[in-house]
Order: C-alpha cells, then structure tokens, then sequence
C-alpha cells in the first residue's frame, strides 16, 4: 500500500518536523549504541587478551611441555587468544562500517532536512502572504460598498426634499458625492475579484503543486534514513556473523584440546621424569640389645644402620631432609698457612694450595670415631669429619653418575638423539660441500676448489669429534642399562642388594663398601656420590644423627688463645684475627692444622693453629682425653 505524504498530510508540516526530528536523534542514538557495542568488543577483547597472557605458561617451565593437560591449557590459551582478536576485528569493522558512515550520513541529512522545511516555510508564508492580500482587498471592498450606499442614500433624501435653490445645489453635490463612492466601491470590487484569483490560484499551487512535491522530499528522506538503519542493524550482524566461523573453530580447538587429555599417559610421564631406579629398602633386622659386644657397622642396608641410643622415631631415606649432614661439610678446604717468618702488620699470604694428603686425618678413621663414640663426642668427630672431608659438590660428571639410573639413562639416551641430529646436519654440509667441490672441478670458471678444502677439512673434524662424543655416550648408556637390568633381576630374584649382604665389624665394612659396584653409589635422595667408602658411608649414616642435630647447643669453652700474628679469615667458614687477639677456644686441632675459636658467643670459626697459643683448662682436657679413648 503506498502513501504520499503530500497529498495525504498536507495539513500536518509541524507534526512532519517534529516526527523527521525525532527520526534523526534516533539515527544519532543508534550511532551511539553501535559505538559503545565496538567499545565494549575491543575492551573484552583487550582483557581476553591480557588474560590469556597472564595464565601462558612460562618458558622457563619445561614440565608444563611434558604433560597433555598442560599442552591442552595452552591451545586453550591460544585459541582464546585467537578469539579476542576477532573480537577486535568486530570491533574494527563496527566502528569504520557503521559508526564513521551514520556519523557522517547525519550530518548529510540534518543539512536534507533543513533545506526541505526551509522550502516548505517559504511556500507557507506565500500562501498565508497572499491570504492576507486577500482579505484586505475583501476588507476595502467591503468598506467602498458600504460608504458608496450611505451617500447613495443621502443624496436620495436630499432629492426628495428639493424645494429652494440652496437645496437643489446640496442635492447635485450630494449626488456627486454617492457617484463617487459608487465608482471607489467600483474599483475596491474589481481589486477584491483580482486578489480572490490570484489567491485561489496561489492556494491550488500551494497544495496542488509545491507542497507535495516538498513533503514527497521529505518523505524519500526519511525512508532514506529508515533504509540505512536497516544496512547498519544488517551491517551489525553480517560483521559479527563473519567472526563466528572462526569464533566457532577456535571453540572447536579448544574442544579437541580437552578432549586430547590422557591422564594415564600423563601419569606414566611422571614415572618417566621422577623414577629413579632405585631398589626399594628391605625389611629391618632385628636389633639384639642383650647382646654386650659392641654393634659393628652393618652394610647391609642404608636403613640398618640405627645407634643405639636413639630415642625418637625413625625416617625412612624418602622422608628425610636431604644433604643435612652434607651442610655441616663447610669448613675450610685449605691448608691452613705457615706462621710468618716474623710479624708483619700488613697481614698474612693466605695461601690457597691443596694439602698433601699425609697432612689430613684419614676418613676411614674419623668415620669408625665417628659410628664408636658417644652422642657428645659424636658431635665433636662430625666437625672434625666436616673439615677434612672434600665433597666434589656442584661437579657435573660428563658420563651423568651424579643422576639416579632412570634419569641418567634418559639423559644420555637425550644427549646420543641431540648428537645424532648434529651428526646428521654435519654429513648433509659434508656432502653439500664435496658436491660444490666436484662442481668447481669440472667448471673451474664458477670457482675454486681448494677454498674448500679448509671448511671440508674442518666438517671432517667436528664428525669426529661428534662421533667419538657419541661412541663415548653409547658405551654410558650401554653401562646404565646393564645396571637397570642387574637392579630389575635382583628385585626379580627377592633380594635387595644391599640387605643381602651380611655384616662385617670395623674397616672390613668400609673396605666391602669401597669395592661394589658403581651403581651401589646411588644415594637414596637421588644421587650419586664421588667418594666411594667415606662418602657413602657418611651419608648411610647421616639419618642416625637427624635429629640429635636439630636442637643444638653451642659448645662450651675448653680454654683460651691468644693470637700470635694477625689473619684474613678470607674462607667460608675461617674467623679473622688480629695479632695480640684473645679468643675463646671451642674445639682442639684435629690434626688437620685448624683449631676452633669463639668471639663474644657469636662468632665462630677456624683458625690456623700456629698462629695462635692455646691455654686448655684442666678440666677440658681430662674431657678431651676420656671423649678420644672412648
């Protein structure tokens, strides 16, 4: 059904305007609302954005590289990622197709608008122009007749009355005066039949002719405007309609990254990170406190090695604190510096060379001190011990001993693929380069070649080397297996090595200890050790005196020194002095050349034991004397 406003609302110009108004501030909050929605796109996506960083798994992580429900977190994050920036693109194309292009369309239509009613106001004021024109003329008519009938009148009754000459001359002058009235009242009916003609024509045109053409103006205008809100709403969706196939992929991604999640896979790649191939501990034996002859130290297990005066619950090797007494080994490594030939203030050459071994106490021996004395003395042998045993800490073994089996294994199986690859991009540039050469041989003009020889003689080399490097691992890997292999059959057998073994007292324990197998080395905190009887058998023990260690009193004084030259303590675990200096003394020269001093209760340290002169209490040295015979 179709309408035109000019013909059908010719009377309504105001109720047009206000409605072409309302149309435009509609245009404009529709503008408005689209805009906002492009906001609130970008600002969405700038978060998903941010939090999808945020939660990225770090590189510096390698575990979250291992597990499928770690991998499938961060295709998550990708794909949200993905989603945030057709977010933006939404936001983009709202912006530049929609809101730039109403934007710039309401101004086009506000300038439409003015220009139509600005027409229309003219047309109006002719036709109400000429209504007025009109109605004066009607007026003046009205006005000339009205005068022209009163004189008429007058000169009538003058008439009548005519009887003297004077009246005669008043009844002529009458009559001139009504023909007169008559002829204005002649001309004022022609003007008002003019003005009326000239109206009517004016009106038809006015509602026949100018204002429907002006209303249709603005009726094509305001469709015009209802047609791009349409495009826009249509725009609107088309835009977000074009992300959803790609919105709907990225959930499909994420879908499948869930749905790629196998716990028993990841469950098995903790056994393959976190195994370590050790034998599980075997039964305990049985403890005989009736018996008078003295325990000698058990090589059995690393868990039958109990003291007898223990008092707290036992650990077993998972539960206990790593490396404790390997902290206690901290003293200085060095040989303590000779005394000076004669005091010099500017302080002493504090040499750092390595000490001749007849110099230092045996382990062996600290080691029996150690298991034979009592708690207190104990003590005493473990800072003696602390200070003349030398642990390669931090030392990274090329052949990976250090590791536990299962993870040396996989390191060195690591390390023959890495060498194997470079191995490989070694032979393809050996080839690429011998084909090089046989080209410049048959074409010399292309180039020469004994330039090459210098780089093929050095590919030559590095497989060489990369090939004796993995000989080499290949030989560590075949070892590594074949202990798996020996730990996998005796746990097949029932035994557990190292609870299989029977006992036997004093040095013969250490020396049985010194003769096994590397691979009996493996500690039970995950891993090896460099020195073979004293430093396994340190650790073997180092659970017994967990926790006599946790509360510990400082020692007391057993006498006083008095320093001799001055010395730089430059060594963890050495105290500086100056000369003439009185310090306390806390533990006797164990023979290694340092003797132990306090300053003021709270500093302690080792100092070399000719630079000073020691006064012993009497007391002290009876303890001294009874603490070693012990």
């Amino acid at each position: 059904m179709s309408s035109n406003w000019g013909t059908e609302l010719w009377d309504q110009f105001d109720n047009l305007e206000k409605h072409t108004s309302w149309g435009i501030d509609f245009l404009e909050r529709y503008t408005k609302f689209v805009k906002e929605r492009a906001d609130i796109e970008l600002s969405y996506a700038k978060q998903i954005r941010s939090l999808s960083k945020k939660y990225h798994p770090k590189r510096s992580r390698e575990d979250e590289s291992r597990y499928t429900w770690c991998l499938a977190f961060a295709a998550t994050l990708r794909q949200l990622n993905e989603v945030a920036v057709q977010r933006e693109e939404l936001a983009d194309n709202l912006n530049t197709q929609i809101v730039c292009e109403l934007t710039r369309y309401t101004q086009e239509l506000k300038t439409e608008r003015k220009t139509h009613f600005q027409d229309g106001r003219r047309a109006q004021q002719h036709i109400e122009s000429s209504w007025k024109q009109l109605e004066s003329s009607k007026r003046r008519f009205e006005r000339d007749c009205k005068e022209a009938e009163r004189a008429q009148h007058v000169s009538d009754r003058i008439d009548l009355d005519n009887k003297t000459d004077g009246e005669k001359r008043c009844s002529l002058k009458a009559r001139q005066t009504a023909q007169q009235k008559q002829q204005a009242a002649e001309e004022s009916r022609k003007d008002y039949v003019t003005s009326l003609n000239q109206f009517n024509q004016d009106q038809h045109q006015h509602y026949h002719t100018l204002v429907p053409v002006i209303y249709q103006r603005i009726q094509d205008m305001e469709e015009r405007r209802i047609e791009r809100i349409c495009d826009a709403m249509r725009l609107s969706a088309e835009a977000e309609r074009k992300v959803l196939p790609v919105v709907s992929r990225c959930l499909d991604a994420m879908m499948d990254a869930a749905e790629s999640i196998q716990p028993r896979m990841d469950t098995r790649q903790v056994v393959e990170v976190y195994k370590s191939g050790f034998d599980p501990p075997g039964d305990v034996e049985f403890e005989d406190y009736s018996a008078t002859m003295r325990r000698s130290i058990s090589e059995s297990s690393y868990l039958d090695n109990r003291t007898e005066g223990r008092r707290h619950s036992r650990k077993l090797w998972p539960f206990i604190r790593k490396n404790k007494l390997l902290t206690l080994l901290s003293s200085p490594r060095q040989p303590p510096p000779p005394p000076p030939t004669s005091p010099l203030p500017g302080g002493v050459n504090n040499s750092s060379q390595s000490p001749p071994l007849a110099s230092r106490e045996p382990i062996t021996q600290r080691l029996n001190d150690l298991m034979t004395s009592g708690s207190r003395t104990r003590k005493q042998c473990l800072r003696s011990l602390k200070r003349g045993l030398s642990l390669k800490l931090g030392s990274s073994p090329a052949d990976c001993s250090h590791l536990p089996p299962e993870q040396r294994r996989k390191k060195l199986q690591t390390r023959i693929n890495n060498i194997n690859q470079e191995i490989q991009r070694e032979r393809e540039q050996r080839d690429a380069l011998l084909k090089m050469r046989e080209v410049y041989e048959q074409s010399p003009q292309m180039g020469d070649a004994g330039s090459l020889e210098p780089r093929l003689e050095e590919v030559k080399q590095s497989l060489q080397r990369l090939e004796d490097e993995l000989r080499r691992h290949q030989a560590w890997l075949l070892e590594a297996d074949s202990r798996l292999s020996d730990h996998s059959t005796r746990r097949q057998s029932g035994g557990c090595g190292l609870n299989s073994q029977a006992t036997t007292p004093g040095s013969s324990s250490l020396k049985q200890l010194d003769n096994r197998s590397p691979a009996s080395r493996e500690s039970p905190d995950g891993s090896y050790t460099e020195d073979h009887s004293a430093e396994l058998n340190f650790k073997s023990r180092s659970s017994e005196f967990d926790d006599e260690f946790d509360d510990e009193e400082p020692l007391p004084s057993i006498g006083t020194c008095k320093s001799l030259y001055p010395f730089q303590g430059q060594n963890e675990g050495t105290l500086s002095m100056v000369e003439g200096e009185l310090l306390s003394v806390v533990e006797e020269d164990k023979g290694d050349g340092w003797t132990r001093v306090r300053r003021n209760l709270e500093e302690e340290g080792y100092v070399p034991t000719s630079y000073i002169k020691v006064f012993l209490d009497s007391s002290a040295k009876g303890y001294v004397q009874s603490s070693r015979l012990v």
